[in-house]
């Protein structure tokens, strides 16, 4: 019996169980205390992940000898939900302290066990009915002329419950739509709204920076951002780059902003003008991170000028203007030393000379015009001594007429 057990067992396979690695899930999180002796010890509360990015905490009463990627059945109102461990031991502590979670004040439910074949079958068999459901509910709430999109629906693990995650811009009255829901698939209904960006950690995808996305990864602190942060960093006002999978902007502009803001805060006026001889220069962009800004001169005759210069040399100018000075020159005029760079290879074989392929084709079109200009090959008369003989037939009768050279017996009569 305990043989056809452990083959059961192996038969069934979920996406979940046959990826137990923490970079297979979302928000997963990596347990960098799992080597450390202390870290195993602890182990009343533990980390259960659901269904995308839907977690909760739990307390392993039973002291259960649970792992990373476990299959267990927990506590919930009502019945049980399925679940797969995703951290024990101490992080699970830091992961409550980050996420605010009191361990006075919170209500933890009990893990029952490990889940068994039959449970996981079950499992398997309400998540194949999420997506039919998802659509059928959507024809529902059209129906009922409801300003709402349901993005997905997660079944408990015992088919009791279904949660419905919906979005929507104004409040919605969907008190109809439950009744119609719980008549048409027989099950508890719940209803959860969420916002774009949490709509876009569900499904997840791959940023325009070629990672995962963030809400999907790792960030569950969804911040206002405005556009304001965009200003700051320099970056341009477009919307197609500051949005991202979700239509808003992008988490990312707030990752960087803190430091931008400190950096500029050294910076002079930029709404103040650089008076020099050639003329009153105006600021046009930062660099904070180079500590530097540059000014643009427009002539009323030519090309406008245009030059980048340290905030210390800025602040020197304003500080000449105040006293009614005006420089020579916005940009100061030093003795630069320009140090030689040696280059970290030779090009001996001359493989990354673009011209090399043109030099041999030049060549080969020479020897072809060569060749043409050679006259014939003599050796022709060797291999054919009849073409010879037709050779010097041709050259007796080619010969130029001229005077015939006399004999001896003619000069000798003479």
């Amino acid at each position: 019996m305990e043989l056809n057990k452990t083959s059961e067992e192996q038969d069934i396979k979920t996406p979940e169980l046959s990826c137990t690695k923490a970079g297979c899930r979302k928000l997963s999180v990596t347990n960098y205390l799992s080597d450390v002796s202390l870290a195993g010890d602890y182990s009343d509360y533990v980390e259960i992940q659901f269904k995308n990015t839907r977690k909760g905490y739990f307390i392993n009463s039973n002291k259960l000898k649970l792992k990373e990627g476990d299959v267990v059945a927990v506590e919930t109102s009502p019945g049980h939900d399925i679940g797969v461990v995703s951290i024990v031991g101490e992080l699970v502590l830091k992961q409550m302290r980050k996420n605010r979670i009191s361990l006075d004040r919170y209500e933890f439910k009990r893990v029952y066990r490990l889940a068994k074949p039959s449970d996981i079958e079950k499992w398997n068999a309400v998540k194949a009915k999420e997506n039919p459901t998802m659509i059928r509910s959507r024809e529902i709430a059209k129906k009922l002329n409801l300003d709402m999109k349901i993005g997905d629906v997660e079944f408990q693990g015992d088919g009791n419950k279904a949660i419905f995650y919906y979005i929507a811009d104004k409040r919605v009255d969907f008190r109809q739509l439950i009744k119609d829901l719980a008549v048409e698939f027989g099950v508890r209904i719940e209803m959860r709204q969420i916002g774009a960006r949490q709509e876009a950690g569900q499904i997840g995808g791959i940023g325009p920076c070629g990672r995962e996305l963030c809400c999907s990864r790792w960030n569950t602190n969804f911040a206002s951002v405005n556009t304001a942060a965009a200003r700051v960093q320099e970056l341009s006002l477009n919307p197609e780059k500051l949005t991202g999978m979700c239509a808003k902007l992008k988490c990312c502009l707030n990752y960087e902003v803190d430091m931008y803001y400190e950096a500029l805060k050294d910076f002079p006026n930029k709404n103040k003008k650089l008076e020099t001889e050639e003329g009153a220069f105006r600021h046009i962009k930062n660099d904070p991170l180079k500590g530097q800004m540059t000014y643009i001169l427009n002539r009323k005759e030519g090309m406008p000028v245009f030059a980048t210069i340290s905030k210390e040399r800025a602040k020197e100018v304003l500080a000449m203007n105040a006293k009614g000075e005006k420089p020579e020159a916005l940009v100061e005029e030093k003795a630069i030393k320009v140090d030689e760079v040696m280059p970290d290879y030779e090009n001996v074989v001359g493989q990354d000379d673009l011209t090399r392929f043109d030099k041999a084709m030049t060549n080969n079109k020479k020897k072809r015009r060569n060749n043409k200009r050679r006259p014939k090959n003599n050796n022709r008369k060797e291999n054919n001594p009849q073409a010879g003989r037709q050779q010097e037939v041709k050259n007796k009768t080619n010969k130029p007429k001229g005077k015939r050279p006399q004999s001896k017996k003619s000069s000798d009569k003479k």
